[in-house]
Parts: C-alpha cells; structure tokens; sequence
C-alpha cells in the first residue's frame, strides 16, 4: 500500500542544518511527515518543485502592523498578505499600535484579531512600561506573546522607558528574551536642532551613531548586572558592532535588509523621506560594519522592521513626516539578490531568518524542515530575474524604497503549516493564521 499524504514537495532542493540536497517532502495534517524519496507515494496534491530550493519558512521577527488604532496604513490582514507574497511564513508584530499591547487584555484582542484572519502565523510582543513591570512575568508567558519590547528611544507615552532603573525593573522580571530599540532618548532631544526643515538627509546628523552607542552601551551593563538575556533590534552602527561583539553570552543582534542595502547620502537624495527611518540609514563605512558583523556571526538574526506610513504622512516637509518604511514583502528578494552577488550564503540566509529566530526565541516546532516539524517553506527560485515594483506590494501603503529595484531570486511559494497560501505571486489559500508556540510557555 503506498504511502499517502495531504501535499508533496517533488524534488525541490532542501536547504537544512545538513545542506543543499534534492528531496521529496510528504505533509501530513500541516505536519512534516517524511523527507527524502517519495516517488512511489501519492498526495492530494504534488507540487512540481525540480529546481526550485525549498527553505525552512521565514520568521519575521520585527513587524508593525499598526491594528488596532492606525488601521488606515495597514492592519493585520494586509500586512500578513503583505507578508506571505513575499514567501514569508510567520512574524511577530510589535506593540505600538492604539491602544498599546502592554496589558493581557490588549494582547489577547490582537491574537483573536489575527486567529484566522492573518494569512501567516504570528506572534505579538507586548510593550515592558514602567506601569506593567508587576505584570511582566505573566504577560511574557500568555499565549502569542512574542516577549517583552521596550523603547529607550523613539516612542511616547508609556512606551517610552528611558532611564536606567526603568530598564533595570523590567530586565529583573523577564525570564525570556527581551528586545529593545536602543536610542537615546534625552540626547535626541538635545540633538532636535540639528534637524535640517526640508531635509530628510540630515536624519542621521540628528539620530547620529553616538546617540545609538550611548544607548547601547546602558543597554549591555544593565543587562550583565541583571543577568538578563535581551535582544538589540535593528543595528545599525560600527561602534555597537565593535561593542556587541563582547557579550554574545547575554545579547543577541538583529539587522535588517534596508541597512544593509540602502546607504547615505544616495537613498536620501533619490527618496527622501521615504528612506526615513529609526535608526537611520548611514553611511558607507557603517553599512560595511553591519555586513561584517553578519559575516562574522555577530548578527543573529534579519527582521524586516515593516513600519508603513502612507503617501500623504510620508509626502509632508521633513522633520514633520514620520519614520518607518515597508519591508516585509521585499525582505526575501532582496536578500536572494544578496546571496545571488555572493555577499552571503544560502545557509546564512536561512540561519538568519529561521533557525536564528528558533535558537533565540525558543519557537516551538517551527525553523527547521524535519520529521515532527510544522509544515512551513518558503520556496524560491534563485534564478529568477524580477523588478521590485510599487504595484506588487499588498501592504495598505502600496509603496516600496526598492521600486524599480531589479533582483535575482524570487520567492515562488510560501507554504503554512502545509496550506499552500501563495503559489506564483497568487494568494491561494484562505486566511489561516494561528499564534506561534514557544518552548518556554508550552502549557498542557
């Protein structure tokens, strides 16, 4: 009797912990259920995959996907669609929506928000404040929470933590990774001066690289006198990577594919503000710094940083525009045209985007293709030679830094716990996102 299956990968090239080999991948009930050759199975669906390289899925750790509160630039089912076209399996979205995810009730809307309306799976990480700090051990460990995310700089509100004791109290309270987007916030307000009305380019003169060291720096002492593991998002200097280097035991680094391919002064003079960001886009000599810190291990991670803002706030006089860019859908492409110029590796690629975001956070059964495994891929074809246009993008925005942009390497297919939900630039399947587990809070 031959073996039967829900859907057959055929002969595409697995790439895993062991390589670049031409397998055959059996899903059942969303499952991997068996690797290798599978000619004498059937399946209610094979897919054809022969030269196609099959990827364990992509993990986004670094979205916003602005619902509740600032629905009119994006929401959850638009960014996850945005999401999964780009061969995207699953994101965690972060806390600065309105209201903020810093309290159990504000998370649990947002997970029955995305439960089966988001088009990938998801995780959301709930704001640390100086008012929830009692509440951290708990809200850390409910269902869906990615962990705790803290700002020492560019936020308001409660959001907002900025002094050292604020940042200590709730590293004392985390048992998980806790991540943070390291500015800091009473230099930027000493700094504001400096901001040029009408130039966006002098966006990094203001959001300088001191103002990041200063903050990272805290950052670290803080985290080696508490013991407490964290995770620096989107770094963007030389200085920070000379620095994190020494406490690889305690802190992990994220970069995104924006600072590694977009560089000052050329994308603010060909974008504006469309290039605006937090932490900025830098220099040459910075953006060397951050692909040496990948290609040594230092970075641990890519999230993408999706912050859309639509034409008419992005199209207002600098400094009054706001900061923040689309990225989850060209976050593939964009990176496969990087491995195409042999700037990093189809390995590193994946340890960056799926076993790296698995190690660091614990995600249950996902960032790996093997047996036991959920059923997540990202498939692409490495030769494929494509443009980047404004059209493509699914986000709310309808905009992207890199339109015009031409890549080599496209994602072709993004499949979710087995559902195929993107085949050929076509969504295919029906919404049916589910919250992503962690090791650390498994409950019975």
């Amino acid at each position: 009797m031959p073996e039967t299956y829900d859907l057959i990968l055929k002969g595409g090239i697995v790439v895993n912990q062991d390589g670049r080999v031409e397998r055959d991948v059996g899903i059942r009930a969303g499952t991997i259920a068996r690797i290798g050759d599978l000619s004498q199975a059937s399946a209610a669906r094979v897919i054809n995959c022969r030269g196609l390289h099959i990827l364990p899925g992509v993990i986004d750790t670094q979205v916003h996907f602005r619902e509740p509160g600032l629905d009119h630039k994006e929401d959850l089912e638009s960014g996850s669609r945005s999401a999964v076209m780009g061969g995207v399996t699953a994101v965690f979205e972060m806390p600065n929506t309105d209201p903020q995810t810093t309290s159990a009730e504000a998370l649990a809307d947002k997970v029955r928000r995305g439960h089966h309306r988001m088009h990938c799976d998801f995780a959301f990480w709930v704001g640390g404040t100086h008012e929830n700090i009692a509440d951290i051990p708990e809200l850390e460990r409910l269902p869906g929470a990615a962990g705790i995310k803290v700002f020492m700089g560019s936020s308001t509100g409660s959001l907002l933590v900025e002094d050292d004791e604020g940042v200590a109290r709730i590293l004392r309270q985390t048992r998980r990774r806790a991540a943070f987007h390291s500015e800091d916030e009473a230099m930027l307000r000493e700094r504001k001066g400096l901001r040029v009305e009408g130039d966006p380019s002098s966006h990094p003169v203001w959001r300088s690289a001191e103002v990041a060291l200063a903050c990272t720096k805290r950052l670290v002492r803080i985290s080696r006198e508490t013991g407490a593991r964290i995770h620096v998002l989107h770094v963007t200097t030389a200085e920070e990577m000379a620095l994190l280097k020494d406490y690889k035991d305690l802190v992990s680094v994220e970069v995104t594919p924006h600072h590694l391919t977009l560089v000052a002064p050329e994308a603010y003079e060909r974008l504006g503000t469309y290039v605006q960001m937090n932490p900025p886009v830098r220099d040459e000599a910075h953006r060397h710094a951050i692909w040496q810190g990948l290609d040594e291990g230092v970075a641990d991670v890519l999230g993408s940083d999706h912050a859309p803002h639509t034409r008419e706030e992005k199209d207002k006089t600098y400094p009054n525009t706001p900061s923040g860019m689309t990225g989850v859908q060209t976050l593939v492409p964009i990176m496969l045209d990087h491995v195409n110029s042999m700037r990093l590796t189809l390995e590193r690629f994946v340890d960056l985007t799926s076993a790296g975001p698995k190690r660091l956070f614990g995600i249950a059964r996902k960032g790996r293709i093997a047996v036991g495994y959920d059923a997540d891929f990202t498939v692409v074809d490495l030769k494929r030679v494509e443009t980047i246009t404004n059209s493509w993008i699914a986000s709310k925005c309808g905009w992207t830094p890199y339109d015009g942009k031409q890549v080599t390497g496209w994602p072709i297919g993004t499949v979710v716990r087995g559902n195929v939900v993107m085949w050929d630039g076509a969504l295919e399947a029906p919404s049916l996102g589910e919250t992503v587990r962690f090791e650390e809070t498994l409950r019975a």
